[in-house]
């Protein structure tokens, strides 16, 4: 599919080499002289790519790529090495390249945890848990541990599985939250590679039955997020709990 759109794309226009643009149109020229804020999404993945081929610019390819995942940067970002390397004109060392670029910038957003983040809404444990799982093309079950003042003490990974859920070993969540002594509450969370932000009905019972282990064991389960690449959904806002 990537090849056909390929050729169609370069058949509707006709190449023209980056050196050959006005100077104030190129993009490390623009960036340097118009600061990167004045650049598209496809000009700065143009200059991460560095070089394009006799059939197109660098950031045509760019163009290419957005244009074949609906324009969206977090479409991208899901692709693999090897998904990328199915895009004429990028191979390994570019693929590498894009996939390392996108990876920063989404650690970039990501609060590190020796700042021990405090959780007062939903949306401060999206924060701490984006990072780990919107990008994902599987699923992952993560743990936040929280301490009196609800600050983020740790975070674990509980379960990694596929496309469509992983199991969750709810034995395994509070052997690994009673290792640390000083865990008052958890926040559970995991992603949905569809982008469907719905807690499904399996989401919903084994958050119960963690959320009654909690109990017994005297640790508070504050809420759930399912997170996808765009959003995200709090059980506990939703009245899930």
């Amino acid at each position: 599919m990537a090849r056909k759109q390929t050729m169609k794309y370069l058949n509707q226009r006709k190449v023209k080499s980056i050196k050959l643009w006005a100077v104030e149109e190129r993009p490390r020229e623009k960036m340097e002289m118009r600061g990167r804020k004045h650049l598209s999404d496809a000009e700065l993945l143009g200059i991460i790519i560095g070089t394009g081929s006799h059939e197109e610019s660098a950031v045509d390819l760019a163009r290419r790529l957005l244009m074949t995942n609906n324009q969206n940067l977090n479409q991208v970002a899901k692709l693999s090495i090897k998904e990328l390397q199915q895009y004429r004109g990028i191979g390994p060392a570019k693929a590498i390249s894009i996939a390392a670029a996108l990876e920063l910038s989404l650690r970039r957003v990501s609060k590190p945890l020796r700042v021990k983040p405090q959780i007062t809404q939903s949306s401060d444990a999206y924060d701490v848990l984006k990072a780990d799982l919107m990008d994902l093309p599987h699923e992952e079950f993560v743990v936040l541990m929280l301490n009196q003042a609800n600050r983020v003490i740790d975070k674990k990974i509980i379960s990694v599985g596929g496309i469509a859920g992983t199991v969750v070993d709810v034995k395994k969540i509070f052997r690994t939250v009673l290792a640390n002594s000083l865990v008052s509450a958890i926040i559970l969370g995991h992603n949905h590679p569809s982008d469907n932000p719905s807690p499904s009905k399996a989401d919903i019972v084994i958050t119960k039955k963690i959320k009654q282990a909690g109990k017994n064991l005297d640790i508070a389960v504050l809420d759930h997020l399912i997170i996808t690449s765009m959003s995200y959904t709090s059980m506990a806002d939703e009245g899930l709990f």
